[in-house]
C-alpha cells in the first residue's frame, strides 16, 4: 500500500493526473459498478440483486463531471430532471464526479433519487469531509427547485445521496462505511411523520486500503480492486469476473489497462522526483559544510556528468527564491 499511497499523493493537476482521475470516474460510472455499491451501501436497494438494480433502477446514463455544484441560477423554464454541473460566478466551477437519477422500489412505488459518486484520494483535505459531503447533498437539493419542482410544491423534492470513496484513508478508518442521514428524534411525544417527508439526504463514504479476505466479495474489495494502482489488468479481470460475477467489457478492459499504465508512469515520475529532491539536499549539504563547489559536490556524491545541469539549474531556480 505504501507506494500506492504515493500515487494518490501524487496525482494532482497534471495531465496524467487529471486523465488518472477520468478513467477513475469512467469505471466508477458503469452501471454494473453503481449497482453493486448501491445494494451494498444504500437501505433502498438491499433486497435487490445487483443485475435488477443496474437494469431497471438506474437512469439513463450516469453524467461524468457535467454538472457544476457551486451554481447561482437555476432555469426555471421546465421540469427537465437533473443538471449535473452547479457553476458559481464567484467560486469557479467544481463537478460532481458523477451524478444520475435512479428509481427505488418501497412500498410498492417508485421513489426517484439523485446519486452523486465521489473519489476522493485524501481524507483530510483541510477541512471536514463530512461537512463537504453534506453540502453536496443540500446543494442536490437545492437545485430541484425549477427543475424537478415548481413553486411550493415541496412535496416532490426527491432525495439526495452523496457517496464518496476514499481511496487513502486514515488507518483507523480502513475498510470502514460510514452513513450519516436525517433521524426522527422524539423529544416530547410520540407522534410519528412519513419517512419519506424527512429523510430527504444520505451521505456516506466507503474507505477503502484493505485487499483481504474480509473485504473479498464486498463493495470496499471489489473497489479496492478496481482502482488499484499496482494490480495488473488480467489479475483485475479474474478477481472482479470471479468474485463479483461482473463481465468486463472490451471498453472497460481498456480503460482498466490505461489506469495500470497512467499510475505506473505517474508513480515511477513521483519516485525520480523523490530521488532527484532528495539527492539535491544532499549537493546543497556537501556545498555548505565542505565548502564544496556544485560540481565538486556532484562529483563525491557519483552523479552522473550527464545530469549535472539538472540540478546545476535546480540550485539556481532555488538561490534566485531568497
Amino acid at each position: 500500500m505504501e507506494n500506492e499511497n504515493k500515487l494518490s499523493r501524487t496525482i494532482s493537476a497534471g495531465s496524467a493526473g487529471r486523465r488518472y482521475d477520468n478513467i477513475c470516474k469512467k469505471l466508477l460510472s458503469y452501471k454494473v459498478i453503481l449497482a453493486w455499491i448501491m445494494k451494498e451501501c444504500m437501505s433502498e436497494y438491499s433486497q435487490c440483486t445487483v443485475d435488477e438494480i443496474a437494469e431497471n433502477y438506474i437512469e439513463g446514463t450516469p453524467r461524468i463531471s457535467e454538472t457544476p455544484v457551486h451554481r447561482d441560477e437555476v432555469s426555471a423554464s421546465a421540469i427537465t430532471g437533473i443538471n449535473t454541473e452547479d457553476s458559481s460566478i464567484s467560486e469557479g466551477t467544481v463537478m460532481y464526479d458523477i451524478l444520475f437519477n435512479a428509481i427505488a422500489p418501497a412500498s410498492g412505488e417508485l421513489i426517484e433519487l439523485i446519486i452523486n459518486i465521489e473519489a476522493q484520494s485524501n481524507f483530510y483535505p483541510g477541512y471536514p469531509l463530512i461537512k463537504r459531503m453534506i453540502y453536496y447533498c443540500s446543494r442536490m437539493i437545492s437545485a430541484q427547485y425549477g427543475t424537478v419542482f415548481e413553486h411550493s410544491r415541496y412535496d416532490k423534492i426527491r432525495k439526495a445521496y452523496s457517496i464518496w470513496i476514499c481511496t487513502n484513508p486514515p488507518q483507523e478508518r480502513i475498510g470502514a462505511i460510514t452513513r450519516y442521514s436525517i433521524q426522527e428524534e422524539h423529544i416530547l411525544g410520540s407522534s410519528s411523520e412519513m419517512k419519506s417527508n424527512y429523510d430527504l439526504m444520505t451521505a456516506i463514504i466507503i474507505n477503502l486500503g484493505d485487499r483481504s479476505i474480509k473485504s473479498a466479495g464486498r463493495i470496499t474489495g471489489l473497489l479496492e480492486v478496481l482502482l488499484s494502482a499496482k494490480m495488473k489488468p488480467d489479475e483485475k479481470k479474474k478477481i472482479l469476473n470471479k468474485e463479483y460475477d461482473i463481465a468486463i467489457t472490451e471498453n472497460m478492459e481498456r480503460e482498466v489497462s490505461d489506469m495500470c499504465n497512467i499510475s505506473m508512469g505517474i508513480l515511477e515520475e513521483g519516485i525520480e522526483k523523490g530521488r532527484s529532491e532528495g539527492m539535491l539536499g544532499a549537493v546543497r549539504s556537501l556545498m555548505d559544510t565542505m565548502k564544496l563547489s556544485a560540481r565538486q559536490a556532484m562529483a563525491a556524491l557519483k552523479i552522473p556528468e550527464d545530469e549535472y545541469g539538472k540540478y546545476e539549474q535546480m540550485i539556481e531556480q532555488l538561490s534566485s527564491k531568497h
